[in-house]
């Protein structure tokens, strides 16, 4: 079978923003049958749907040190990898058999054959969209449930800040942030996206970050008496604003930096004495190291979304040739919501 592909072509220099032409859409051909080698535990897969998220920009850089990353760089000259949903055509491995659904890093093309499976999940609810397994059930769900939940332990009456709000993790946290009985404010780039925070996603308040000329006093505006959590997507002068509004032992859950993802040198942060005087604690994490949370994880929010108590906002871009306009774009604020690409219908 044609097996359509996007091609990594090289890494990009630092601060370089990432551009559609450093990907190519190509063609090659696979085996459906026999794919996977005798002995083996991979699984031959066909993608349905690819996840675009703000840490594939870090992996389009060629690393100095393993430690400037927590996952590798993509190679030149092969399919680049990331988040998905797919079915299992053939496998080797005795926990997935054909016909299985499951989500997990896969490669942008059309059929993937998957060497490690330990990376996966088996889907086992269907009574919900499939796209779902790329955000509120994948990923990014399991970020904003461990980023917030885990590692601020929220209180019914504290106030909640989140930037990059309307995105695929933002969304969820501020969701998550209002059934657990806090205040919500969040920040995002556009007035329909404002518009989609208040109205649609249930935050108390949303303002656009573009037109705030003084972030300190927005902040003072929207939370008077100080910040007890902030979920931290954007990191520069939007932290640094922050920082000089967090109450006495608020908490700071670093979950990405995108503000600071194409730059040349990172923006400093000059606000770092606040957490020593209001005793805040500022802790960094990957959903890596949450994966043996996902279990409970579903346990919590798929009644959620069975009752109706959460909404999300997908983007879906249709057709694997889309996809590298739909990754690119999410760097300069393009979706609203959590970015998608189509790859085939069931």
């Amino acid at each position: 079978m044609r097996n359509k592909q996007v091609i990594f072509r090289d890494f990009l220099p630092k601060g370089a923003f990432p551009k559609e032409s450093d990907m190519e859409v190509t063609e090659s051909t696979v085996e459906l049958t026999g794919a996977v080698a005798e002995g083996s535990e991979g699984v031959l897969v066909k993608n349905l749907y690819l996840s675009c998220d703000p840490f594939m920009r870090n992996r389009m850089r060629k690393l100095a040190d393993p430690s400037e990353s927590y996952i590798t760089s993509f190679e030149p000259g092969l399919p680049v990898t990331g988040f998905g949903v797919a079915r299992v055509l053939e496998s080797g491995h005795p926990n997935f058999k054909k016909g299985d659904l499951v989500w997990g890093i896969t490669g942008w093309e059309e059929y993937s054959l998957l060497p490690v499976p330990g990376a996966c999940f088996k889907i086992e609810h269907t009574d919900v969209p499939l796209s779902y397994y790329t955000g509120l059930l994948g990923m990014p769900g399991l970020t904003a449930y461990a980023g917030f939940i885990e590692l601020c332990s929220p209180k019914k009456g504290e106030t909640v800040f989140i930037s990059a709000a309307s995105g695929a993790v933002g969304q969820l946290v501020g969701q998550f942030a209002k059934l657990s009985g806090c205040y919500v404010v969040g920040s995002a780039g556009s007035k329909e996206k404002v518009n989609l925070l208040k109205n649609k996603l249930g935050f108390d308040e949303a303002f656009n970050y573009k037109e705030e000329s003084d972030l300190d006093a927005a902040l003072k505006r929207y939370f008077p008496e100080g910040i007890d959590i902030y979920f931290e997507n954007v990191g520069g002068k939007t932290l640094d604003a922050v920082l000089l509004n967090m109450k006495l032992h608020g908490r700071i859950s670093v979950c990405g930096m995108i503000s600071q993802y194409n730059l040349e040198q990172p923006e400093g942060v000059h606000n770092l004495m606040q957490i020593i005087l209001k005793r805040v604690r500022m802790e960094g994490f990957s959903v890596f190291s949450y994966y043996h949370l996902y279990p409970k994880f579903l346990e919590i929010v798929l009644p959620w979304i069975r009752e109706g108590r959460i909404v999300y906002v997908e983007d879906t871009a249709e057709g694997l040739e889309n996809g590298p306009a739909a990754l690119v774009g999410l760097f300069s604020g393009r979706n609203v919501g959590k970015q998608v690409v189509l790859v085939a219908r069931e």
